[in-house]
């Protein structure tokens, strides 16, 4: 199996990091390459810019690819599925256009001329407005257009929307929220192989932002401990031995995954309730 990602730019290395996460790292490295190998002998990557990457997977030159969601509806390659949001790579691509403009909503649009780099999400988008106009395709710089009225309002990606307000520009509309999508062609989406790497994958997603608390605590009161606890699911309770082998009277010990951002409050109060021996661990990857 072939996956296709983006050889440089900004989710490049995001990308190569959730691969590696997952287990599937690069062989003798991947810099200036078309191709690399990864530990598991059944997938290779591929390296290509971020916009081809729906093209080359559509046409079979691999069978997963990574890269925008925004790349992905342009291209509209129809044989391709979604897998899995991969939760990098943020932005939106929206309608903008002049703060001191006449345009203030998309009806605003009809008859004028909007400049983008993505033809095909715009005229799908005006087509679902039930609003007619003249789209023209850039290769960059779309910002600048309508100052030099090649257009009336554009159609671009934003981040955090600073180059639009340097530009005089105020968004009238999003068009779409992307982020990177791992997909596959639609005739290999259900191969075992490709599942793998889905699960692999999510795997690391849903550790991000987890932790993994481990103690010890008194029988009597594990009915407080796991209500203190906030885990994902019940805790795993389990006899802790004594020095001798048999069973340590009257303690247990708890194991449990929490959300990060609960752990300060949620160490205090299992303290509170006797428990001892915290033991607090990051979580690389974690299969629900």
């Amino acid at each position: 199996m072939r996956i296709a990602v983006p050889n440089k730019g900004r989710l490049h290395d995001p990308a190569m990091e959730l691969l590696e996460s997952a287990g599937l790292h690069a062989v003798d490295g991947a810099d200036r390459k078309l191709y690399a190998d990864t530990v598991d002998p059944d997938v290779t990557l591929l390296f290509a810019r971020a916009a081809d990457i729906p093209e080359y997977v559509s046409d079979g030159a691999a069978d997963v690819g990574i890269t925008g969601l925004d790349q992905v509806r342009e291209a509209d390659p129809g044989n391709v599925e979604e897998m899995l949001d991969l939760e990098f790579g943020r932005c939106r691509l929206v309608l903008a256009a002049p703060e001191d403009g006449d345009i203030q909503s998309v009806a605003d649009v009809a008859g004028k001329t909007v400049a983008t780099e993505f033809p095909h999400v715009a005229e799908q988008y005006f087509a679902e407005q039930d609003v007619e106009t003249d789209i023209v395709e850039v290769s960059g710089a779309t910002e600048l257009t309508p100052h030099v009225e090649m257009a009336d309002a554009i159609i671009d990606i934003t981040s955090t929307g600073t180059t639009l307000k340097v530009n005089s520009l105020a968004v009238v509309d999003e068009v779409l929220s992307s982020s990177v999508y791992l997909f596959a062609r639609d005739d290999v989406a259900d191969d075992e192989k490709v599942q793998q790497v889905v699960m692999a994958l999510q795997s690391v997603l849903s550790a991000d932002g987890k932790r993994y608390l481990m103690m010890n605590a008194p029988e009597e009161r594990l009915a407080e401990v796991r209500d203190v606890i906030p885990g994902l699911g019940g805790p795993t309770v389990m006899n802790v031995e004594s020095k001798d082998g048999g069973e340590k009277d009257g303690t247990v010990a708890v194991h449990a995954v929490v959300n990060e951002r609960d752990v300060f409050e949620t160490i205090n109060e299992l303290k509170s309730v006797g428990a001892s021996g915290i033991l607090v661990t990051e979580i690389e990857r974690l299969v629900e």
